[in-house]
């Protein structure tokens, strides 16, 4: 092993200590993971500095990966039980608080129109920055990722239409979704725990004995999970600095710079997205402000992290604790935000590419008709993608071919792609916890103690 690669896995294992030992009881947990990505930040800034583009970054970078993406395969580890036991969990605690069928409406409803206006912020941005793929030129890296990108999805769900894409997303061996065998996965397992639920709640309504025992059982599961969802939790800061050293490093600052209006363009479409949330809050009367005030924490959490669903568990804690959620539509909201109608990964970022690539095939991104099928088949395909990082590529995958449009313009954002990932799972996150509260508030159940003023 090279000496200076060495040297650098020393200091990263000293950084690692560093934040262990630095840590205060009383921090919380998006505090230190701030810490985290700062320190991840700084030390990949040093290393460009001073290897530039060097071999030594690439092997560097390959040890590195044993904390980050050692950490991003913890949370896919837990991702498919917390979705299964927060669906059925949420459903079996819904008959609490008002029907099931309300809370599908609004919750879900919410979900897809804020989605469906996504869709249109990032048409909007796109075509007011001029944005279009011509002229970008694939390169090795890119190449690498198109191969990767087609033997994973490529025939699994990008030669579907829109009627076999909906087909696809009902179970059929439930226990083989939750191994993630497919890409349409996720949101199997969420119909099937949606289904389990409701029979729970039938069988307590026949058999108060079993019943009881039955909602002892999940809730003795959901602990259990949540529990494991922490544990893995804890670790967040030191992927964090692991996964932002790596990003910071091995940057290619020319394409960065060059695809700079991209990254711009996504967070003005962001920074709408969120105003759009606010005026949602405004319109059933909370208050938009001290709402963000209290969310902030799960927002950085989402941002550092880059996983819709392992911010699940403070998501659902959020919405009780400070929201005046009921647990179940904050369950339910959380659980189903990371899988149906993410703003950021599903709505945003699947638009603003269709716009992009359709003058490279004669098509003008500005026909009506066009922008209107866009926007539906944007909506309908956020339906079951996944709550980690790849979502967004699973979304446009869906979208670009049901348009008639190539893929390749995926692969040739992949040096930008991490820059504009953590504001899109923070919208995301941000959407569900604004479905949430507004359809405790439309519903009336929100408990007035923790009443946002």
């Amino acid at each position: 092993m090279n000496a200076l690669v060495l040297l650098n896995i020393l200091v990263f294992i000293l950084l690692l200590a560093g934040l262990f030992f630095s840590y205060r009881q009383d921090w919380s947990l998006s505090k230190k993971v701030l810490i985290g990505m700062v320190v991840g930040i700084v030390f990949g800034l040093a290393l460009k500095t001073i290897y530039g583009d060097s071999p030594i970054i690439e092997q560097s970078i390959a040890w590195f990966n044993i904390v980050g993406n050692g950490y991003v395969q913890l949370l896919q580890m837990v991702i498919m039980p917390l979705i299964f036991i927060s669906i059925l969990s949420a459903v079996v605690k819904l008959h609490q608080t008002t029907s099931l069928g309300k809370i599908s409406v609004f919750t879900i409803g919410i979900l897809l129109f804020t989605t469906a206006i996504a869709a249109i912020v990032g048409i909007s941005v796109t075509n007011l920055f001029g944005l279009t793929a011509e002229g970008l030129v694939q390169g090795t890296k890119e190449a690498a990722r198109l191969a990767t990108i087609e033997s994973q999805y490529i025939g699994q769900v990008s030669d579907l239409n829109i009627p076999q894409l909906l087909l696809s997303l009902f179970p059929q061996n439930p226990f083989a979704d939750l191994t993630g065998i497919r890409p349409t996965a996720i949101i199997s397992v969420v119909i099937f725990s949606a289904f389990l639920g409701v029979a729970a709640l039938q069988l307590m309504a026949k058999d108060a004995v079993n019943g009881e025992r039955i909602r002892q059982g999940i809730e003795a599961l959901q602990a259990l999970i949540i529990s494991l969802v922490r544990l893995v939790m804890q670790f967040t800061p030191y992927g964090v600095l692991a996964l932002m050293t790596k990003m910071v490093a091995s940057a290619n600052l020319a394409d960065i710079v060059k695809l700079g209006e991209f990254v711009a363009a996504s967070y003005l479409g962001l920074a709408i997205m969120f105003i759009v949330h606010g005026l949602i809050l405004l319109f059933v009367r909370v208050n938009p402000i001290n709402f963000f005030k209290k969310v902030f924490p799960v927002l950085t959490f989402a941002f550092t992290s880059r996983s819709s669903a392992a911010s699940i568990p403070l998501n659902i804690e959020t919405q009780t604790k400070q929201l005046g959620v009921p647990e179940g539509i904050a369950s339910f909201s959380a659980s189903f935000g990371a899988t149906i109608g993410q703003n950021g990964c599903a709505g945003l970022y699947p638009a603003m590419l269709a716009v992009m690539v359709a003058p490279t095939v004669g098509i003008n991104p500005l026909d009506p008709l066009w922008i209107a099928q866009l926007v539906v088949i944007v909506t309908l395909s956020s339906i079951g993608v996944a709550g980690v990082g790849g979502g967004a590529t699973f979304a446009a995958l869906i979208v670009l071919p049901a348009m008639g449009l190539p893929v390749t313009l995926v692969a040739l954002l992949i040096s930008i792609e991490p820059l504009i990932d953590m504001g899109r799972t923070a919208l995301n996150v941000n959407g569900s916890m604004t479905a949430g509260t507004a359809t405790s508030q439309l519903l009336g159940v929100r408990n007035p103690d923790h009443e946002i003023t």
